[in-house]
Parts: C-alpha cells; structure tokens; sequence
C-alpha cells in the first residue's frame, strides 16, 4: 500500500480531523488509499501553535489511513479559502505549498505499526 512520511504536527493534525489537505511542492497522479506516516522529528515550534488541541504525537510510525482524492495547484484564492476555514492550521508555516493533495475518509489506527519513513510517496509492504 502507498505510505507518505508527514511531520509532527501535520500527520497528527490530520489523522485527528483537523487538516483535510495535505501540501507538497510536487504533485501527483496518484489517487487511492494512502498511509499516512508520522515522520521521527517533530517541528516544536509549529507543534506549540496546537496546544489547545491537546494532541498526543507519534514518531516513526504509521498513525493511520486515508484516501488520496485529488491534487490541487495552490493559488492564492484557494489559500485564502483555507485560511478562511481554519487559520491555525492553513496559516503560514513556512514550507513550500504548491499542491494541496485533498484527504478524505480518515481513519485513525488503534494499533500503531513502528516503520521507519521515505521520502516521497513509498511502498509499505505487511
């Protein structure tokens, strides 16, 4: 199955429900079931913006599963949609936003499974 490797806070923000799109510079064609893989490093300072939300995050594991339904082209009226939506999570966080790869039916796992992570998206084999 198709795994993509996301920093903390991101992997947990939307296995919890709080992100539905998930920001790459490179876009893909990819459409289907994706894991979604929280990375072994944790970007604190974007974590403390979420404190309110009292999340509990993982390292080097995968935390879940979604379907990958699109790959949109950022544009400035789409970031503003999101910003709209929820600042705190769409606002400014410094990274390149090119595509917004749009996630439904998320599913947080019980079960944990300790993996280490690849860059882009990879395989994970049982």
């Amino acid at each position: 199955m198709k795994a993509l490797t996301i920093k903390e806070p991101w992997a947990t923000l939307i296995i919890e429900g709080y992100k539905e799109y998930e920001f790459r510079s490179w876009k893909t064609n990819y459409r289907g079931k994706i894991l979604i893989h929280a990375g072994k490093s944790i970007e604190k300072n974007q974590a403390k913006k979420f404190t309110e939300y009292n999340l509990e995050y993982s390292c080097g594991e995968i935390i879940g599963e979604a379907d990958l339904v699109d790959c949109i082209k950022v544009t400035e009226e789409f970031n503003n949609k999101l910003k709209k939506k929820n600042s705190l999570v769409y606002g400014n966080n410094g990274h390149v936003e090119n595509y917004a790869w749009k996630l439904e039916n998320i599913k947080k796992y019980d079960k944990k499974i300790k993996v280490n992570g690849k860059l882009g998206l990879w395989n994970y084999e049982k």
